[in-house]
């Protein structure tokens, strides 16, 4: 089988995604990507640091800027109550915590569900949605997490 054959046929499987709920919406992020999900805990200020980094919190030695989502996004409120969870990524070499309002479950979405997102203004930039998968009732916006967090706008990186 050529690479091309490979290829082709690699790029039809499915792919798992853990799915989370921001406001009315589902979002979708390559489970490959997710360390863990974590109950959320105030992390502490940084001072001067972009609204939506909430701060910092140490995981077992680590320490693990935390971004709320909900914020950078533009969510008309960021409530925390017992369902609010940090979701701790592994993207590259860093490990980052995204805070998300709930989390829903993992699915398998084949590559043949997923279309492209529309043009259109948003508080995401098109470049960070892979795209657009119905699922039965459901449709789950699948976000490219690690373009999104490692932008230069995220202030995640030098």
């Amino acid at each position: 089988m050529s690479v091309i054959d490979q290829s082709n046929s690699q790029s039809s499987l499915a792919r798992e995604y853990l799915t989370f709920r921001l406001g009315e919406e589902e979002y979708g992020i390559d489970i490959l990507k997710v360390q863990e999900i974590r109950g959320y805990e105030n992390p502490t200020r940084i001072a001067n640091a972009p609204h939506f980094l909430k701060g910092v919190v140490n995981l077992r030695g680590t320490i693990v800027p935390i971004v709320d989502l909900r914020l950078r996004f533009g969510c008309s409120s960021a409530e925390y109550n017992s369902f609010t969870v940090s979701i701790i990524l592994h993207i590259g070499q860093r490990t980052i915590g995204t805070v998300v309002d709930s989390v829903s479950d993992v699915m398998e979405i084949q590559a043949e569900a997923i279309r492209p997102a529309p043009e259109m203004s948003s508080a995401i930039d098109a470049a960070y949605i892979l795209g657009l998968a119905q699922v039965g009732e459901r449709m789950v916006v699948l976000l490219d997490i690690e373009r999104m967090l490692m932008s230069s706008d995220m202030g995640l990186i030098d």
